[in-house]
């Protein structure tokens, strides 16, 4: 249906002194802070973890070497989806509004409706990754623990044996205690075949509701909430070494994430830019706007990323 000019009535008025409601600014691109962006040219994308091998054993004298083998983990797809949203304006309230370029200001507000669902978009896995509404290529929750209690959960099972977890097996929130147990927890990560990784925090993602915590927690010189004089650890020694970010997308006010430096974590797969045509309808005469792009959000790593879903 075209925006007509019953739907503009004031804007074809004299004696109107302002158009207001669409000079809203908008949290700019937050799902940057959290994903690795890749092209795409395919209808999907597919990533798999490999195992590699066990620690080496001990060769006695004159026998022979052991051999192992290594295969395939769990494959990570990636689905595109296509985001498109349109409107059309009569040629007759393009003839008669007297105050503004309809088409401009239109233009700007569907440009900015992409971007929110992108961000929703981008936002889904942390929200809804403490449940079976989101699950990794492994087929559990996207945040486990070993023990948890949590139905898709149990650890992020290794073929070799044994679990990861990327969450606390009691839900807790954000503070300095939280916070230490989260970065021991990430040290403790192995591979597949049970060997040690370098894994390490890079940066905090907490929802608007944590932002002062987070600042607290990482910039204060000395331990918070505390009457001792006790150095803030988590600062002095760079534990968290981009910080915090704030995203605005997140549902949970209590729940809070570590973005780890493991590679092939979260990924955004653009398939196509975002592109925005025009045409005329030479029967009606009626103008008519679209944008359109193709991308996905997912994980293939779960290890790239730790979450608490808070206490409450």
């Amino acid at each position: 249906m075209a925006i007509s000019r019953a739907q503009m009535l004031k804007e074809l008025l004299p004696g109107l002194n302002a158009l207001f409601g669409l000079e809203y600014e908008k949290y700019q691109d937050e799902h940057k802070a959290i994903y690795e962006t890749e092209a795409s040219d395919r209808s999907f994308e597919e990533e798999v973890k490999l195992s590699g091998f066990a620690a080496a054993p001990v060769k006695d004298e004159g026998s022979a070497l052991s051999y192992d083998s290594a295969q395939e983990a769990f494959t990570a797809r990636y689905n595109h989806e296509t985001i498109a949203m349109g409107f059309a304006i009569t040629e007759e309230a393009m003839e008669d509004n007297l105050y503004d370029s309809l088409s401009g200001r239109y233009t700007k507000a569907l440009a900015r409706a992409m971007a929110y669902t992108k961000q929703v978009k981008a936002a889904f896995p942390l929200n809804n990754g403490f449940s079976n509404s989101y699950q990794t290529g492994d087929g559990v929750n996207l945040f486990t623990a070993d023990g948890d209690g949590v139905t898709g959960g149990d650890g992020h099972v290794l073929v070799g044996g044994g679990k990861n977890s990327n969450r606390p097996a009691t839900a807790s929130d954000l503070n300095e205690t939280s916070l230490e147990a989260a970065v021991i927890a990430i040290a403790g990560w192995t591979d597949e075949r049970g060997l040690l990784i370098a894994a390490r925090p890079k940066k905090l993602i907490v929802p608007p509701n944590l932002m002062f915590v987070a600042t607290r927690i990482l910039e204060s010189e000395g331990r918070v909430g505390t009457a001792d004089n006790d150095l803030n650890a988590v600062k002095a020694n760079g534990t968290i070494p981009e910080g915090y970010s704030v995203n605005h997308y997140l549902t949970d006010t209590n729940a809070w994430f570590l973005v780890t430096d493991i590679p092939n974590g979260l990924k955004h797969f653009e398939r196509t830019p975002l592109d925005t045509s025009m045409d005329g309808d030479f029967d009606t005469g009626n103008v008519r706007y679209k944008a359109r792009e193709r991308y996905s959000f997912g994980v293939s790593d779960p290890l790239g990323l730790f979450g608490s879903p808070g206490s409450s």
